[in-house]
Parts: C-alpha cells; sequence; structure tokens
C-alpha cells in the first residue's frame, strides 16, 4: 500500500479523535438546566365575560312644539336641570292666509249647524208638550184595563172561562208595557236632540278656538299658552338641536314634528351593549356587571343585567345579541349619556381558593398533571383536580396546597 495514503489517513483519524474528545469535554463544561418554581396562592378567581357599549339614559324624552311657526325665544341650553311644566322656548307664530279662512269658513259652518240644531230641539219639545204618542197609548190601555175588570166580573159569575179571561189579562199587560215604552221613547227623544245641540255648540266652541289658536297661539279656555313649549318630564336638558329663528313643525299625523329639546332623568341609567352568541347562553337576568368608562379612569361602576334580546344581528360575519343593565346611581362623579362602556359580565366567582398558573398544567388524555419539585432539580408528576378558571388562573380543588414548589413549564 502506498506509504502517503497511510499517513494521510492516519492523519485524519488523529485529528478526528482529538475533535470529538475537545466536544463532549465542552458538552460535560456546560452548566446544568435550572428550572424556575412559584408556590400556588390564594385568590379570588372571576370566571367573566365583556359587552361592549355605551350609558344611555333609560328614557329620552323629545319636547314637541303644539304649534308650527318658528322659534322666537329659548329658555334652556343643554344641562340645565328642568321640572315638568318649565318653559323651554316660545314659537311665533306665522298663520297662512289660507288657514285662517279655512278657520273662519268652518266657525260659520258649525254656528249654521248649531242654529239647525235648537230648531229641531224647539220642534220636538213642542211634540212631547203635546204627548200624542203617549196620550194614544194611554187611552189604549184604559180601554184594556175597563175591559180586564169586566172580563173579570163574568169570569167570577162564571159567564167565561178562565182560559178566556186570562186572554184579556195579557192584552192589557201588553197595552201598560206599549204605554211604559212610549214614556221612555219620548223622553229618549227628546235628550237625544239636546244631546244633538250640545255637540254643535263643542263644535262652534272647538273652531273658534282653532281660530284663535292660529291667529293668537292660545285658546279662550286654555290655561296655557299654546306657542310656549314646556317640558313634560323632570330631568336634565340632553340636547336643544333648534336656534332661535329656526321654524318648527307641530307633531301632528302626518309628521313627527320638530324637537325642540331632549330631555332626560340622569339619575336612571342603562348600559347598552353587545355580547357574542358563544357567551349569550350563559347569561340570566339579574347576573351583576362592572362597568368601565373609557373617558373616567381607574374607577369601576356596578349595574344589573336586566334584559337579554331574544334575536341576534349580524355584524362582521359575527352574530351578537344585545343586552341592556342597570346602572346602580353614584354620586362620585357624573356619568354622561353617550360615554362608551365595557361591562364585565360575571359568570362564576370563586373566593379565597388555592390558584396556579394555567400554563403550567399537563394534560394527559382525561388527567390533569403539574411537575412539583421533591430534591435539588428533581421533579415528579403530581395528579392535580382542576375547578373554576378565568384564563389565566386556575382553581386547585384537590392535590396541592401553598407550600409545594409547581415547576414554571418552559416557554412560559
Amino acid at each position: 500500500m502506498n506509504k502517503g495514503l497511510l499517513f494521510g489517513l492516519g492523519g485524519f483519524l488523529l485529528v478526528a479523535t482529538v475533535g470529538l474528545v475537545i466536544y463532549f469535554y465542552t458538552q460535560n463544561a456546560k452548566d446544568p438546566v435550572v428550572y424556575k418554581t412559584e408556590h400556588p396562592v390564594l385568590t379570588d378567581i372571576i370566571k367573566k365575560t365583556v359587552a361592549t357599549g355605551s350609558i344611555k339614559p333609560r328614557q329620552e324624552v323629545q319636547i314637541k312644539p303644539q304649534v308650527s311657526g318658528v322659534v322666537d325665544e329659548l329658555y334652556v341650553q343643554a344641562g340645565d336641570l328642568v321640572k315638568k311644566g318649565d318653559r323651554l322656548a316660545r314659537i311665533k307664530l306665522i298663520p297662512s292666509e289660507l288657514n285662517v279662512n279655512s278657520a273662519q269658513s268652518n266657525v260659520e259652518l258649525a254656528r249654521l249647524r248649531l242654529d239647525e240644531a235648537k230648531r229641531e230641539l224647539k220642534r220636538q219639545q213642542e211634540i212631547n208638550t203635546k204627548n200624542l204618542d203617549v196620550e194614544s197609548a194611554r187611552v189604549t190601555y184604559e180601554n184594556a184595563k175597563r175591559e180586564d175588570e169586566r172580563q173579570k166580573g163574568l169570569f167570577k159569575e162564571g159567564v167565561i172561562s178562565e182560559q178566556e179571561y186570562n186572554r184579556f189579562q195579557v192584552d192589557m199587560e201588553i197595552q201598560k208595557a206599549a204605554l211604559e215604552n212610549a214614556e221612555i221613547v219620548a223622553v229618549n227623544s227628546l235628550k237625544q236632540f239636546e244631546t244633538s245641540v250640545d255637540i254643535r255648540q263643542q263644535e262652534l266652541e272647538a273652531a273658534i278656538n282653532n281660530l284663535q289658536l292660529l291667529r293668537e297661539g292660545v285658546t279662550r279656555n286654555s290655561k296655557q299658552v299654546a306657542n310656549v313649549v314646556v317640558s313634560t318630564v323632570d330631568g336634565m336638558v340632553l340636547d336643544v338641536p333648534v336656534e332661535e329663528g329656526f321654524s318648527v313643525i307641530e307633531r301632528n299625523n302626518f309628521n313627527e314634528g320638530t324637537s325642540i329639546a331632549v330631555v332626560a332623568d340622569m339619575n336612571s341609567l342603562i348600559f347598552e351593549g353587545m355580547v357574542d352568541e358563544s357567551d349569550v347562553g350563559k347569561l340570566k337576568e339579574g347576573m351583576p356587571l362592572e362597568l368601565t368608562v373609557g373617558a373616567i379612569q381607574d374607577m369601576r361602576f356596578d349595574a344589573a343585567l336586566e334584559y337579554i334580546s331574544p334575536k341576534g344581528v349580524d355584524e362582521n360575519g359575527t352574530v351578537k345579541f344585545e343586552v341592556r343593565a342597570a346602572v346602580k346611581p353614584t354620586t362620585e362623579v357624573f356619568l354622561r349619556a353617550g360615554y362608551s362602556a365595557n361591562a364585565d359580565i360575571i359568570l362564576d366567582r370563586r373566593k379565597g381558593v388555592i390558584a396556579i398558573k394555567e400554563r403550567d398544567v399537563l394534560f394527559e388524555e382525561d388527567t390533569t398533571f403539574v411537575e412539583i419539585e421533591v430534591g435539588d432539580r428533581q421533579f415528579e408528576k403530581k395528579t392535580v383536580e382542576l375547578g373554576l378558571s378565568d384564563g389565566i388562573l386556575v382553581e386547585v380543588v384537590n392535590g396541592l396546597d401553598t407550600t409545594a414548589q409547581v415547576k414554571i413549564l418552559a416557554g412560559s
């Protein structure tokens, strides 16, 4: 064999041997792996879901005018507190000539109808005074009564049978009922015409009031000036969407009218929000909520769930359900209408329980374990029974106490 080849092979083996020696020496010289541990803790665990929404008054009332016109003067601004009946604005009436002429025509027409009703009533009173229908029924009854007396005598003498006598007695009762009915009809007929006069009188007064309302903004019998808008509830003025000089329309069957002000009771607030469909099945009315308001830092507000919508809505491919909760009144800070808020809805709670980080739990089929330190860098698996989890901490029902050293798993 070629000596050069032998020397080359021997050199390669020598270099490889030296390299292996150096590699194993370096590996043995590394520090041993040290695992971190921590004790289980005693804490409260709360399982909750989050709803996003806003703070709103339970009821907002839009105050609208009774007449159309132009806002002549405003008496309030947003933020003012008002009582029921307080003045909010005055409306300057600008009636059209067509409406005024129509109202005048209605007054004349109502007056003519009233005169006609009065004449008819007078005629019926004269007829009622003569009592022609009643007198005719009375004569018939008296005749039937006398005939009954005569037949009664014949029956007692045995001239006629009891059956024949009963026929005359029934006829007398019929005539008596006819007389009573004629008297009732006469009275009712007169009352009907009297009622007709009253109705026509009211129509005339309504027409006159309407004409006066168009011209002056107030009626004769009204205690309130119609062109002065007043609050219908106690509360705070949230918004005044008009300014002086704005044209406004009264509320009627054809349009909703122009809002002069929005008034709400700010002592009765609710939270309105949306909950994902995956959580809505866990909710029940009466559940407590904790509200966090974006505009108010480091404060939480209590509320109680009072409504869960029976129908979901699609928001960007996700079905969500509306929820409402009554906000507990507070004097610490003023909650404004429209504040955005998040509600933590408490699904379950455990107080003062032993807990560990959920990241440190090992799962093997249906069994859960943790690794407990039993010596210097020595660990062994221990079966634990777990309870409620909030996603970070998990309750340990059985298997650990606070003296144990639980291994923090790599990557945690």
